[in-house]
């Protein structure tokens, strides 16, 4: 067989040919090359090479390229747009990763308002809840188990909902949380859309949905919402905190907020303060999201939804996760089908799992819950400066309440802003000196240790990962080491090398044997 660079030379002195009007001995220089083409690859080379000549006279290169990728976005909006159903299975296999099942729940619902740490409220709201095991007479043996930015209650199966929950080997009779001995509740953070009050919810004072008029968010908020359920159930004092990602930041939130109320903290996969990479993450998913033209600013209720951005988004997301080393042992530079060839939609196996996890997650979750909890993680600061800040924003705005000065928060503080002026390189802010220690790597700032001290007395288990990239170990060994300076002597740290688990950020969803044993452990 030729080889394609001969094949390729062959083309050249055949187009050198058709454009000249010479002759060799009589004959057209052409049809020579052409006979000798045909002569050395066939009449099927005669033709891909008759073919070449064609784009003398105004026909492309070569073929369009299909997508067929996004023809299924298009189909998928056309569907939406006439109204039709459009399934998207939450629950097929994708590897190792446990669903986010929502459905049937326990509901809470407080009359009384909820004022925010931004100064926006909730004249009312809903908490969607599940739990498992018995709660025991004085309420002492409760577990309140805070979670990630996407779940729902649905941590284990129930009765009502008997599909597998995102924590569902973790928790049951004899696991790390034993329900023969705890009374374990997972909530539905507000800002959430599986059932708690969030952007998808009425607002009552207009009998609309709240979508963009839902009010900025805070951990500390959830928390707040979740102490006021405990407090309809007669629970004074929980025996643990318990929560990962997002959850471990609620989880330390908690301890800070109502130091005489929580027993024991555990924080996996968490952190005191959100930093840069992090927030950089999230602010992509969110421009995404945003400029999607269908999120309308929020208002696509009743309308086709963001369903493309959404699915970027959750694929930007899906890549912080998880990590490199596991990718590399799971897919490595395999290609879906390599028989075909190259392709701008998924082609290589991670893009197909990406593709996967973007469109089994772009019409499961509502888009605005997204946003507002996203950010709320952005904002996460316990650090001393930030909580007075926030208190002393907290006091003006109940005067203003109190006195009536103000009903309604102003809708200039409502308003989201661009700088004046373009980013530019603040003072101080430029890393001169290659000896700036790294993160994590001194000791934490002392504004740190202060926000920490109401935990000087609790008990406290921090875990990480090394593989981790979203909530960097770095940020687990801050934590520890800050609550060990307020004079904290109970503080366990466990720090998981990528020998142990290489399943980055969802290491906390997937590691039973590490994260469920060392937990396990530490409640008992």
């Amino acid at each position: 067989m030729r080889s394609s660079r001969t094949l390729a030379a062959t083309g050249r002195r055949l187009q050198s040919a058709l454009a000249s009007p010479t002759t060799l001995n009589g004959a057209r220089p052409c049809l020579v090359e052409t006979q000798r083409y045909t002569q050395l690859h066939g009449r099927n080379g005669a033709r891909q090479l008759h073919s070449s000549s064609s784009r003398m006279s105004g026909a492309a290169s070569n073929p369009a390229m299909s997508f067929p990728c996004l023809d299924a976005l298009e189909t998928r909006t056309a569907k939406l747009g006439a109204g039709k159903k459009v399934n998207v299975d939450s629950s097929s296999d994708s590897g190792p990763e446990p669903s986010y099942t929502s459905g049937a729940t326990q509901n809470y619902h407080c009359k009384d308002s909820l004022l925010l740490d931004w100064g926006g409220t909730l004249p009312e709201f809903n908490i969607a809840y599940e739990s498992w095991g018995e709660m025991n007479a004085d309420k002492s043996n409760v577990i309140l188990l805070h979670t990630g930015l996407s779940a729902s209650s649905h941590a284990h199966s129930t009765e009502a909902n008997p599909a597998p929950g995102w924590w569902e080997k973790f928790i049951g009779p004899g696991g790390p949380l034993d329900t023969n001995k705890y009374h374990v509740i997972c909530t539905n953070v507000i800002g959430g859309c599986y059932g708690s009050t969030g952007p998808s919810s009425i607002d009552p004072g207009n009998g609309e949905r709240y979508a963009t008029r839902f009010p900025i968010l805070t951990m500390q908020d959830m928390v707040r919402a979740q102490f006021r359920l405990l407090d309809s159930l007669g629970v004074d004092k929980l025996y643990a905190s318990v929560g990962s990602s997002m959850g471990g930041m609620q989880s330390l939130a908690a301890g800070v907020l109502f130091p005489s109320r929580v027993g024991r903290i555990v924080s996996i996969s968490g952190c005191a303060r959100s930093h840069p990479y992090s927030i950089a993450m999230r602010h992509t998913q969110r421009q995404v999201l945003m400029m999607d033209p269908n999120w309308n600013r929020g208002f696509y209720y009743g309308q086709v939804p963001p369903h493309a951005g959404m699915k970027l988004a959750r694929e930007i997301a899906t890549v912080t996760y998880r990590s490199g080393p596991e990718w590399e042992q799971r897919f490595g530079r395999r290609r879906a089908d390599p028989s075909k060839p190259p392709a701008l939609c998924p082609d290589f196996l991670v893009e197909t799992y990406l593709d996967h996890a973007g469109e089994k997650w772009c019409l499961n979750h509502d888009p605005n819950s997204l946003l507002y909890v996203s950010k709320a993680m952005d904002l996460f600061d316990l650090g001393r400066e930030s909580q007075l800040a926030m208190l002393e924003r907290r006091d003006e705005r109940e005067h203003q309440l109190a006195s009536g000065i103000a009903s309604t928060i102003p809708e200039a503080a409502c308003s989201l802003t661009l700088p004046a002026q373009p980013y530019e390189e603040q003072p101080g802010s430029q890393i001169d000196d290659m000896d700036t220690p790294i993160p994590g790597s001194s000791r934490p700032p002392e504004d740190l240790i202060l926000g920490l001290a109401p935990l000087r007395d609790t008990p406290t288990l921090v875990m990480g990962v090394a593989s981790d990239i979203l909530f960097p170990a770095w940020q687990q060994r801050e934590v520890a080491e800050a609550v060990r300076l307020t004079g904290n002597r109970n503080v366990t740290h466990m720090e998981l090398s990528e020998e142990m688990s290489l399943f980055g950020h969802d290491s906390f969803l997937l590691d039973l044997k590490h994260i469920g044993g060392n937990l396990r452990l530490f409640l008992n």
